[in-house]
């Protein structure tokens, strides 16, 4: 695995178009993520609904119920498939489908040459959203994740709606550790529940480390895009960062609404797919 990752660093610093990629789209970084301009209500009350609902007591339910159990067995093609039926409503940029959101990042990657595991992980790394047609709400599916159990910070967006949630006012929950220890690490925090946390346990056995780490932690913006609860982190956090920030930016900067010959595209994945996934999963 270790040389595997060491040809990946490579691989990764002399793809072509890479360096390109990454700096034109950092040149973008205002006209993504702004939840003010423009905004849609839809996305906001799906944010108010996840800051008041997303307390201690309400994570640790929903990682008994889903964190190594099973309620339906897919592949992870099947997943795909209900991606083409799913629309993310805390999402500023994205109207349009996940499955559309998931060939966009999977072809950048492609584009820029990076190894085949990270360019499933492009297309998956969204794939926890499975979790919407087992009947939860989206504020406890989509949006930005961030820790329970401490207190919450200004870095989240829409910050003010937390003034709602029990565990604002709570003691145990509310100082700057909360229920944690300085420098605990990141493994060992509850993050508010969602799409990330549920597909990095369907994935971590599967996939590279480095690569199950990005999909885990790639919604938890107050920390890879503010410097956040780094209080929390410990040296590996800081060692994997630079893996949410690969995925990050090609999660990120490839939404847009040019038009994808979907039907063409598919096939490809739908290899790739199974190349990593050959068996039907536990969800």
């Amino acid at each position: 695995m270790k040389k595997y990752y060491l040809i990946l660093l490579n691989i990764v610093s002399i793809a072509p178009g890479y360096a390109a990629f990454s700096q034109a789209n950092t040149i973008q970084d205002a006209n993504k993520r702004d939840f003010e301009k423009n905004i849609v209500e839809s996305v906001k009350e799906t944010y108010k609904e996840n800051h008041t609902q997303q307390t201690v007591a309400f994570v640790l339910q929903k990682e008994q119920q889903y964190i190594g159990t099973c309620r339906k067995k897919f592949t992870m093609w099947e997943v795909a498939e209900l991606m083409k039926t799913f629309t993310d409503a805390s999402d500023p940029d994205l109207t349009r489908p996940q499955i559309i959101h998931a060939l966009q990042v999977g072809e950048a990657m492609r584009k820029d040459k990076l190894p085949r595991a990270w360019i499933l992980a492009g297309f998956i790394h969204d794939f926890g959203k499975i979790l919407y047609y087992f009947g939860e709400p989206q504020w406890a599916v989509v949006g930005d994740t961030f820790p329970v159990g401490c207190a919450f910070s200004d870095a989240i967006v829409y910050p003010e709606y937390f003034k709602d949630n029990p565990d604002f006012f709570d003691i145990r929950f509310n100082s700057r550790f909360g229920i944690y220890q300085p420098h605990c690490g990141l493994s060992n925090v509850h993050m508010s529940w969602g799409h990330d946390e549920y597909l990095y346990h369907k994935v971590k056995d599967r996939l590279p480390e480095e690569v199950c780490y990005a999909i885990r932690y790639h919604s938890f913006y107050p920390y890879h895009e503010k410097g956040a609860y780094e209080h929390l982190t410990n040296d590996y956090d800081k060692k994997m960062l630079k893996w949410i920030n690969l995925l990050n930016k090609y999660d990120l900067y490839t939404k847009d609404d040019s038009p994808m010959d979907i039907e063409a595209l598919l096939p490809y994945y739908k290899k790739l797919v199974e190349e990593f996934f050959p068996e039907p999963l536990n969800w």
